[in-house]
């Protein structure tokens, strides 16, 4: 219901990622101003132009030049940015600092417009310096809500060196700049926990989920389903094992092809990678290499068409490396789940992940990094149907339940009130 008052709640998004980006952080800050300005919301946004997940600016946006749009009732103003064409640690923080670099004078002037509160989205090292200060300054409210653990992932995964005096600096400096906020939040109970590690008190710490629209995802009919299977070239006998998503370093995609290649011997477990991402080229030369041919490739698909890619599948993979497990939750698990298809995750105990498949009943959990195990797993579901369609019905139960749109975004207007902050 939009607000009836004379003044409306104004809110400044600065972040580096932002619709019309469909995967990742940019997709779940282009659907959070959308219900933010339909609630009555006075929203800007500070972003760059489109890049992700393919690392290349998007047709009709300048990596180079400034310029303001509308965008769902929200003031958009996209900055200059520096997008590598690969990813190693130098060129991803060069690319973070270009940006927050060109976005200083865009900050300014609307932080200037004194909105209520600026909720800075990750990675807070590269953004939060000048963000922090000027609200110091301007006395405004602050909310830094951390998506991905970046500068973690960065160093656990070798994207940049292994050297510990430069590991504590730099991670001395985000946990420094974290504590500066006003709020801060995180999209599981374990990466919540990671900001008390990181010396955040508790009283600052809020959860902030990712959520789904499950009217949206849905599972189809029968019928509509073996339609689009049969349009990407399956039988009704295949067992379809679906990885959509980004492509990169953190998920560790290198076991899926291990998995196919140990089941070479049964055709009819057929697996699809969709998506972008700076590792796509590699994946997809191993594959021609060794001949796969039970691996297809497809591109991003366009939103419209994502709950009929949800729901081709079979079974859906959720693939991470074993030290970027709880450093991220992948927000392409609330669409798996809403989707109604069992899910084989790799994830350690006492992580978000494990956590999430065990509660839901959704699928089955295996050791990130392990092909002999994942190869089990599918060929447990493969062999026991009434299994799988039972992990389904418990996946699209638990998103209804407990990842709902609306319900997650009441509770973050909640935390907004807790803040201080007057209500739309």
């Amino acid at each position: 219901m939009k607000s009836t008052s004379s003044r409306r709640t104004k809110l400044l998004l600065y972040s580096i990622n932002f619709a019309p980006e469909l995967t990742g952080i940019g997709k779940y800050n282009g659907e959070m101003v959308s219900w933010l300005t339909e609630h009555g919301y006075e929203v800007r946004v500070i972003t760059a132009p489109p890049y992700y997940p393919h690392w290349k600016v998007q047709q009709g946006y300048s990596a180079y030049r400034y310029s303001t749009e509308r965008w769902n009732g929200a003031s958009v103003w996209r900055c200059p940015v520096w997008v590598p064409s690969s990813g190693s640690g130098l060129k991803r923080l060069l690319h973070l600092f270009s940006f927050a670099l060109s976005s200083i004078p865009v900050l300014v002037r609307h932080m200037l417009w004194r909105p209520d509160v600026c909720l800075v989205v990750e990675p807070p090292l590269a953004l939060s310096p000048m963000a922090v200060l000027l609200a110091k300054v301007l006395r405004i409210k602050t909310w830094l809500h951390v998506q991905d653990f970046e500068v973690d992932a960065a160093f656990e995964l070798g994207i940049l060196p292994d050297n510990k005096r430069l590991k504590s600096w730099i991670t001395g400096l985000e946990g420094w700049l974290m504590r500066r906020f006003d709020t801060v939040s995180s999209i599981s109970e374990a990466m919540t926990q990671r900001l008390r590690n990181k010396g955040v008190s508790s009283d600052k710490i809020k959860l902030f989920p990712n959520w789904v629209d499950v009217s949206a995802i849905h599972p189809l009919p029968e019928g509509a389903r073996e339609s689009y299977r049969q349009e990407m070239g399956y039988k009704k006998e295949d067992l379809v094992v679906l990885y959509s998503g980004n492509m990169g370093e953190k998920q560790g995609l290198e076991t899926v092809l291990d998995t196919a290649e140990k089941l070479r011997s049964m055709p009819h477990i057929a697996f699809m990678l969709c998506g972008e991402g700076m590792t796509k080229t590699k994946l997809m030369e191993r594959v021609r290499d060794q001949n796969l041919t039970n691996v297809r490739f497809l591109p991003l698909q366009p939103a419209e068409k994502l709950n009929e890619l949800l729901n081709m599948a079979d079974v859906h993979l959720l693939m991470q490396k074993r030290n970027a497990s709880d450093l991220v939750m992948p927000s392409k698990l609330t669409g798996m789940l809403a989707s109604g298809k069992a899910v084989i995750a790799t994830a350690e105990e006492s992580t978000s992940v494990h956590a999430v498949i065990q509660q839901s009943m959704a699928g089955i959990l295996v050791p990130p990094e392990d092909p002999d195990k994942l190869a089990e797993a599918l060929v447990s579901l493969a062999e026991r149907s009434d299994d799988r369609k039972l992990c389904g019905v418990h996946a699209r139960d638990y998103a209804v339940n407990h990842l709902g749109y609306d319900s997650v975004m009441y509770m973050f207007q909640q935390n907004m009130s807790e803040l201080g902050v007057e209500m739309a």
